[in-house]
């Protein structure tokens, strides 16, 4: 009798049961800037869809700064972030505490993306991140004044010089105070490294660590480079360019206070929108060369990743997977000017007309410059 009582409960524990999935809590570092509005949002349609609950932490707007609190999180095993969004320069610094999503992805989710950028994430055989957004520098300029002044839009770092220098002072001398020739990132930080690559390499002078590891700054080409853009500060260029982020440089654009300013591609749907004062006045264009170089862009970007210490790392993944598929990179590069990392994308009639320049930009992208960190 006790046999009798005992068997169809022991069966009951073998056999399979479907049970819904457990509720996962995941914590996501979204960035900042346009990162931090889309970023919550998809994140919490992800958590709705799958009945699972997505915390947002904000993270400092410098990557130095980003980078070094992820550092400190990963180093003591912290298990408050799953989710984290990572500089296109960061796989290899950080592949160690990251998970190899290859182990958690939903079938199908590691394909259609643009293949650099996918070895650039790959470290080792490991894959460590997705790519979310990717970017390449651009020279911005405000064609309404380069026609006032019967300026061609400038194909080397001289003829920019000159042009930004002789339209700043007519514009000063019409009473424009505020005008400046040239914005930039010039605080010291990784920004300040794509600008000087791009200067140093349109120049000839390479790409500060070759191949090899080997540094290779120490050129007649990289100095001259670099003597340009410092003689720019105080003259072209304000005083405190020297602590300009990206931000910083737009916000004098975008006010109309700047002929010319190097950024990324996100710059242009803000600019455009409704009551900019630059509004349908400026353009974009190719990066200048050097005298007898050509135009450099360094490649940027980010992606998302998974770390080791998550106890969701299965949940964690499929929002990195939902994060980088093809419908949320076309929403992010209509409704904030973000460059997809899926080459599909690029030929999108809807993100075209969003963003009249990128099929253009795709060709910058796929020849962009790495920068020394993803060389070493």
């Amino acid at each position: 009798m006790r046999s009798t009582l005992k068997t169809p409960l022991l069966l009951m524990t073998l056999l399979p049961v479907a049970l819904p999935a457990l509720a996962a809590e995941i914590t996501v570092a979204c960035g900042d800037g346009g990162a931090a509005d889309f970023c919550p949002a998809l994140a919490q349609r992800w958590a709705e869809a799958n009945g699972h609950q997505v915390n947002i932490v904000t993270t400092p707007a410098s990557p130095t700064e980003k980078l070094s609190l992820y550092q400190q999180l990963l180093g003591s095993q912290s298990q408050d972030v799953d989710v984290l969004m990572v500089d296109i320069v960061w796989p290899g610094l950080l592949a160690e505490q990251l998970v190899d999503l290859h182990d958690y992805l939903p079938e199908g989710a590691a394909e259609g993306f643009i293949p650099s950028l996918m070895e650039n994430n790959t470290v080792q055989g490991k894959l460590v991140a997705l790519p979310w957004f990717t970017d390449a520098g651009l020279l911005y300029y405000r064609h309404d004044l380069l026609e006032q002044y019967g300026a061609d839009v400038p194909q080397t770092w001289q003829a920019l010089t000159d042009t930004a220098r002789r339209i700043q002072n007519a514009e000063r001398e019409a009473g424009n105070e505020r005008m400046h020739g040239f914005v930039f990132q010039g605080r010291a930080y990784e920004g300040l490294t794509t600008n000087a690559l791009e200067w140093v390499a349109s120049y000839g002078g390479g790409t500060f660590v070759d191949a090899e590891g080997q540094v290779t700054v120490n050129n007649p080409q990289a100095v001259e480079a670099l003597a340009l853009a410092a003689s720019w500060v105080g003259d072209i260029s304000p005083e405190g360019v020297r602590n300009y982020m990206e931000e910083q440089a737009r916000g004098v654009f975008q006010a109309g206070n700047a002929v010319f300013m190097r950024n990324w591609p996100y710059v242009w749907s803000l600019g455009q929108a409704d009551g900019t004062p630059i509004q349908n006045k400026f353009s974009v264009a190719p990066l200048p060369s050097g005298p007898e170089g050509q135009s450099v862009a360094t490649l940027g970007g980010w992606n998302w990743a998974v770390s080791r210490y998550s106890d969701e790392p299965q949940a964690a993944a499929d929002l990195v997977a939902y994060l980088t598929a093809e419908a949320q990179q076309k929403a992010h590069a209509i409704e904030f000017g973000r460059n997809p990392t899926r080459p599909a994308l690029y030929e999108d009639e809807d993100v075209l007309a969003a963003q009249p320049f990128i099929g253009e930009l795709y060709e910058t992208v796929m020849n962009g410059v790495p920068r020394p960190a993803s060389i070493t």
